[in-house]
């Protein structure tokens, strides 16, 4: 009786592990003193935009749009004293329609629409490919971008 209760114990912590992994990081909202590094503006007031970045010691950086995160993180020495990329635990942004977090990776942006964020022209979150493409016949976008991780680069018109 006790090995199965053993057994049982380790099957459930493992079907835990493989569920959520040991490096993923949750979102967590920005604290009402949060300001964005960039520009300075407090961030909760516009949870529409909220961009964040989380590193690998548990420090959060809260951004008011995906525009002063990219700022941030392709200058991250002037910013941070290690300034290394490679601390970076996670990247998150505001999908546009759903307006909830995701990850900078999972969604496009679109650059030069007719929607603004808190600081004027912004780069807009949005989940899916088709979905991005919709959104910049609707909104006169100029560029649709996807983050890698390391790098911004412009989606061909064909993919």
């Amino acid at each position: 009786m006790f090995w199965k209760s053993c057994l049982a114990t380790v099957m459930l912590l493992l079907g835990l592990v493989a569920v959520r992994p040991a490096h993923a990081v949750d979102y967590q909202p920005p604290g009402e003193e949060a300001r964005c590094p960039v520009c300075g503006m407090f961030v909760a007031p516009h949870t529409n935009w909220t961009a964040s970045i989380v590193f690998a010691d548990g420090d959060r950086v809260y951004f008011d749009g995906p525009k002063d995160l990219f700022r941030y993180f392709f200058d991250l020495a002037s910013y941070r004293a290690d300034g290394d990329p490679g601390q970076i635990a996670a990247i998150f942004v505001t999908e546009y329609y759903s307006v909830r977090p995701m990850l900078a990776g999972d969604v496009y942006f679109v650059s030069g629409s007719d929607v603004l964020g808190p600081m004027g022209k912004e780069l807009v979150p949005v989940a899916g490919l088709e979905k991005a493409r919709t959104f910049m016949r609707d909104h006169g976008g100029v560029k649709l971008m996807h983050f890698d991780g390391t790098a911004l680069s412009e989606v061909p018109e064909a993919e």
